[in-house]
């Protein structure tokens, strides 16, 4: 008898320490470091909707080393990370990261967001390219929106007023953001940049925000130096008030498609256009750039003086003389010309 539970004191002892080991193995294989990024402490890795497992390990690889493929399968399987569990976003891959905290990231689709952030912006196709290139979303599905009537008329814009939408700033979403998500999003946030109290200002001048938005552009344009562009806004609010053809040289290069050229000539100035500032009356249909804060707000608090014409310094500083009648202004645009001449620029 004595000998019976000596026999099963040992199994039982036996069982135990198996129990022991095996579960010190599985610990060890779930909760040991098995990603290396070479001194990096941080790198991410971009997953398609379409993945699998073994796909999302190649991407893994690409940028960190894996030290055993093996575990890293196990635990996948494990944690039932199936392919039917593949979730697509963005995730952050740690140097020292483990199995466990690697496969369960990924199957709870637990996503790093992107920073998404647009600026100095010029045209539609630059937009998209822009966000194309953080986000998920492809340059052509935002485009179509950008051109779609149906779709912009209920958010009250035009295919020329559409990039008004776009407010340039820094925006924390998911790289898996698709382009009507995206439009969305940056309704929201136009709705929420255009507050009661910039509205009110833009109907006291009066201009609705779209076209605070296109005066901005052009006043961003004309000037990158900002307590400038306060009296650039007031001038061309004189202008329009007054029924003075814009004369903006910025929408000249816009109409004629070169955004580089340095010197505005009369056969610039013939382009027929509805952007041509000095051929149509008023504003053109819509921004030639997308606006900045700082420019739209620059429009919304225009400085009040009786400035009608501006020319560049002869300094080339980035800054302008500005006139009330057009005898001074040719005066400014003389000196401005013999500039231009004596640095042979064409």
């Amino acid at each position: 008898m004595k000998k019976k539970k000596k026999i099963l004191f040992s199994l039982i002892i036996i069982v135990l320490a198996t129990i022991l080991v095996g579960g010190t193995v599985f610990v060890y294989i779930f909760s040991k470091s098995n990603v290396s990024l070479s001194g990096k402490k941080e790198t991410f890795i971009y997953i398609y909707p379409d993945y699998s497992v073994n796909q999302v390990i190649t991407e893994i690889n690409k940028v960190a080393k894996i030290k055993n493929r093996t575990t890293l399968n196990f635990v996948a399987k494990t944690l039932k990370y199936t392919d039917n569990k593949v979730r697509a976003g963005r995730y952050a891959i740690y140097d020292g990261m483990s199995n466990l905290t690697l496969v369960r990231e990924l199957r709870n689709g637990q996503q790093t967001p992107v920073n998404l952030t647009f600026n100095n912006i010029r045209t539609k196709e630059q937009l998209a390219a822009r966000i194309a290139e953080q986000l998920i979303a492809d340059s052509l599905s935002i485009i179509t929106l950008l051109n779609d009537t149906n779709y912009l008329k209920p958010l009250g814009l035009t295919p020329a007023t559409s990039i008004t939408l776009f407010i340039p700033d820094t925006y924390e979403m998911y790289w898996t953001t698709y382009a009507p998500s995206l439009f969305k999003r940056m309704e929201k946030e136009y709705h929420a940049f255009w507050t009661d109290a910039r509205l009110k200002k833009a109907r006291q001048i009066p201009l609705s925000a779209q076209e605070v938005a296109t005066l901005a552009s052009i006043v961003e344009e004309e000037t990158n130096y900002q307590p400038e562009r306060p009296t650039v806004a007031g001038l061309y609010i004189n202008r329009l008030r007054q029924h003075i053809k814009l004369q903006a040289d910025p929408t000249v290069k816009y109409a004629n498609a070169d955004f580089k050229l340095r010197r505005v000539l009369n056969s610039h100035l013939t382009t027929q256009s509805p952007y041509n500032t000095y051929q149509v009356f008023g504003l053109p249909p819509g921004p030639i750039r997308i606006a900045s804060r700082n420019g739209i707000d620059a429009v919304l608090n225009y400085a009040h003086h009786n400035y009608l014409f501006m020319c560049a310094k002869e300094t080339f500083d980035g800054t302008h003389n500005f006139a009330t009648t057009y005898a001074e202004h040719q005066q400014n645009a003389r000196r401005y010309q013999q500039a231009l001449d004596q640095r042979n620029i064409k």
